[in-house]
């Protein structure tokens, strides 16, 4: 088997959660859905699973951080400063946050940052990959 991610993530409202994260381009892999998880794909090798409080608590017993708070940022990557601008766009019209943070802008590497429902951050990225081989 491949290595693979599987992000967990407490959520107050799964199918909120889940209809942001489509709204991002993530899809919804049935098999490992019900009512009180999702598991969400980005690629092969990157899942989310957006996990009802209940759920979250059978796992552990660590308190769920408040909403306005950051546990981690995640990054994605993107082919193109467009694809990270509409997926920021995105966030904002569906239920989360646009530009929580200062967008970064180093010519070879552009990022912007968004907070989905419940707050979890991500970074959207683009990088110029050849630009990293010359320098």
């Amino acid at each position: 088997m491949s290595r693979m991610l599987f992000v967990n993530l407490p959520v107050a409202d799964l199918s909120a959660a889940m209809a942001f994260y489509a709204a991002l381009g993530f899809e919804n892999n049935p098999q490992f859905t019900d009512e009180t998880a999702a598991c969400m794909v980005w690629s092969d090798a990157i899942h989310v699973m957006l996990l009802t409080h209940e759920k979250w608590h059978t796992f552990t017993d660590r308190p769920i951080p408040p909403r306005h708070t950051s546990e981690v940022m995640l990054a994605l990557s993107h082919d193109s400063r467009e694809a990270v601008d509409a997926v920021n766009r995105s966030a904002a019209e569906h239920g989360g946050s646009a530009d929580i943070n200062p967008r970064q802008d180093l010519g070879f590497m552009y990022s912007r940052s968004l907070a989905d429902p419940d707050g979890h951050v991500w970074e959207m990225m683009w990088m110029d990959m050849s630009a990293m081989e010359n320098g």
